[in-house]
């Protein structure tokens, strides 16, 4: 196989640096999902929250060097269940932020919640606090659904949660899961049109996948749906999202508007740079000559602890760059400028000519020489695409 060139070492690497967004891990849930393989802790005992809110700013504080001089776009705070967290800690949490931080302006802020966590007081709470959008993790509406995925909410428990966002957050996502055990066409769809019927801008579709090292890697769950019935049910997903409205912008994301996209994850799927702090997070940074991994330490109890919580930093290689920003760009339906490859890698487009055109000779990328994107066939084999870029 035809190795990827790099970029001659005395080019420079990159002339902008990428918008910057700030992920806020909150590892802690009230119960472990079996399906999920987040880096999450059920609670036992009494949550260490101002304990926890001091070690992330602390860490924040770490990354400054890092970062000076730069405005954050875009906040998502994310776990775990970060509700769990009294709503006065996320305030304290956000207020400190901004005296460390810039925010840009109409800087998108974006909070995980989980139905169970809810109510209304608390809601309203938050978004005094600064949050602009609110994620519910639903997953489904359906009471066998939910009990099947080791959910501790109930549909009525979720829908009353999501009547009350609605009401308080101008953008409300919603997560719904597919592909669950002995579900149906109809059950799917059911759940689509009570999240439409709800009002959320933004609805995150995705088929349930059996994770290593999760309970139902262990134990999986009996009556899946088989390859043609799952087949069903995602068209049929997509179909009734497209007739309600919802337009794909990204291979699981469906938002009613535009300015309803989530900005913070859009940042990461070009390629933009993100600090991540808490227990177990990651971030990306870029630099004029170079670009970084960041990880934090996993374990909650280690992380508030360490006087350091920097675990570990490590420049990206150039022959892994087209890899890693592909493996982000190409999920997005309408794909990226051409030239966001240079501007992100700092590497010539060029190099990957070869590759770029036996994909579209194969019909799995567009034929458009200025854009990135994968056609419908390429959405579905996009794995097998990913694999061309891999050094």
């Amino acid at each position: 196989m035809k190795t990827i060139p790099i970029r001659p070492d005395n080019a420079p690497l990159l002339h902008t640096l990428p918008p910057l967004s700030l992920y806020i891990h909150i590892p802690y849930c009230v119960k472990k999902c079996p399906y999920c393989d987040f880096n999450s802790h059920a609670v036992s005992g009494r949550l260490p929250e101002k304990a926890y809110i001091d070690a992330l700013l602390f860490d924040l504080q770490q990354e400054l060097p890092h970062i000076w001089g730069r405005n954050i776009h875009s906040i998502f705070i994310g776990g775990g269940t970060p509700s769990v967290f009294q709503a006065a800690y996320i305030d304290y949490l956000l207020n400190n932020i901004r005296a460390l931080l810039p925010l840009a302006p109409e800087c998108e802020i974006t909070m995980e919640a989980n139905p169970n966590s809810s109510d209304a007081q608390k809601f309203a709470d938050l978004r005094y606090a600064g949050v602009t959008r609110l994620s519910l993790g639903v997953q489904s509406f359906n009471n066998k659904h939910l009990q099947q995925l080791g959910r501790v909410h109930t549909a009525q428990e979720a829908i009353q949660a999501l009547e009350m966002a609605t009401k308080i957050f101008n953008q409300v996502n919603v997560d719904l899961m597919y592909g669950l055990p002995c579900q149906t066409v109809e059950n799917a769809v059911q759940d689509i049109k009570t999240a439409v019927n709800l009002g959320v801008s933004h609805i995150s579709a995705y088929q349930l996948t059996i994770e290593p090292n999760t309970a139902f890697h262990f134990r999986q769950p009996e009556n899946l749906p088989d390859d043609d019935l799952l087949f069903e049910i995602e068209t049929a997903v997509h179909n009734t999202l497209f007739n309600n409205g919802f337009h794909r912008y990204e291979i699981s994301a469906f938002a009613s508007d535009k300015k309803n996209r989530c900005y913070h994850n859009l940042n990461y799927w070009h390629f933009g740079d993100y600090v991540g702090i808490g227990a177990g997070a990651h971030g990306k940074i870029s630099y004029p000559d170079k670009i970084e991994r960041t990880s934090k330490l996993r374990s909650p109890d280690n992380y508030i602890r360490a006087e350091n919580k920097n675990s570990q930093r490590f420049s990206i290689q150039n022959k892994d760059l087209p890899f890693e920003f592909m493996l982000n760009a190409l999920r997005l339906i309408d794909g990226v400028p051409a030239t966001l490859f240079s501007e992100r890698t700092g590497l010539y487009l060029y190099h990957l000519d070869i590759i770029l055109s036996a994909l579209r000779q194969q019909g799995l990328l567009s034929n458009n020489p200025e854009r990135l994107q994968t056609t419908d066939k390429g959405l579905i084999y996009l794995n097998e695409i990913l694999q061309r870029f891999l050094p």
